[in-house]
């Protein structure tokens, strides 16, 4: 998780997570001194974050996304339970986070056990509990750019309200006439259903659980990375009424996934049990990735 290059500009996955978190405070959170925070200002994270955008922005076209749906929506990687995805993903403990030692369970435990104390559904929580599982992308050898980040459709004018947007000056897709414009290759209101997403650990993860989830759970899933829409609405339209519908789940989600992360780790032993019923409910003892 240390060694950065050219591919791979963040030295950890957490690093665009911050990032997020630094655009989106929680506006429930007392301001904190400075020195309580992560230092962006005076430290690389900054720079990492900038240059993973640079690459996320330059590739992802139109183009890229259906090649890497053609490569991963195979699901010939490998087959293995949800249990056996959580412990591969564990390879991915990020040592670099000077503030949070957790592994990529605690992580997910964190998120769904917050969920499950307000009260929700189990669906809702067996959600926030399996959410970043598409992150195995990267373990699959997927450059960090292809798996996480802000999420936004390709096929159509890119926003100026996604992060970074001076940077798809160097899209293929913003000078192409059949994608740079509002609608692209879309109609308007056609539904997001119908709107190639960039790639990553997002979409990856929704069409592994297409199948077996509710439709909430499924937006949350698929769109929870979308902040230039679920923030800033800059695709209105492009979605029908029943994505708007759709969207009050993925604005109920998202504070869960930004701000639950807290220093003391859950007691994995513990609520291994709920998990593991919880999961057999839902999913199949194998699934494909």
């Amino acid at each position: 998780m240390e060694k950065t290059d050219k591919n791979n500009p963040l030295k950890s996955l957490e690093h665009w997570e911050d990032d997020v978190l630094k655009r989106y405070p929680d506006p429930d959170t007392p301001k904190k001194e400075k020195e309580e925070f992560r230092d962006y200002e005076n430290s690389e994270r900054v720079d990492t974050v900038r240059e993973f955008y640079k690459l996320n922005h330059q590739y992802q076209t139109y183009d890229f996304v259906n090649k890497k749906e053609e490569e991963f929506l195979k699901f010939d990687k490998r087959e293995m339970s949800l249990w056996e995805a959580v412990d591969f993903l564990n390879t991915l403990v990020d040592d670099s986070d000077p503030d949070i030692d957790l592994d990529q369970l605690q992580h997910l435990l964190q998120t769904s056990e917050a969920i499950r104390a307000d009260g929700h559904p189990d669906w809702f929580v067996l959600t926030g509990f399996l959410h970043d599982v598409g992150k195995v992308l990267c373990l699959f050898g997927e450059p960090q750019w292809a798996v996480v980040g802000d999420t936004f459709p390709v096929g159509c004018k890119f926003s100026d309200k996604i992060v970074y947007p001076e940077y798809f000056e160097t899209n293929t897709d913003s000078k192409d006439e059949r994608y740079n414009h509002k609608y692209g290759v879309y109609e308007e209101n056609c539904g997001l259903d119908n709107v190639k997403m960039s790639w990553g650990h997002d979409e990856y993860l929704y069409q592994i659980m297409k199948d077996y989830l509710p439709e909430p759970a499924l937006y949350m899933i698929r769109y929870h990375s979308f902040y230039a829409q679920h923030r800033e609405n800059a695709y209105d339209h492009l979605m029908s009424e029943h994505d708007h519908k759709m969207f009050e789940w993925v604005k109920k989600f998202n504070p869960y996934d930004l701000y639950s992360k807290a220093p003391v780790p859950p007691d994995t032993k513990a609520l291994k049990p709920y998990y593991e019923d919880l999961v057999a409910k839902y999913l199949p003892e194998k699934l494909k990735f």
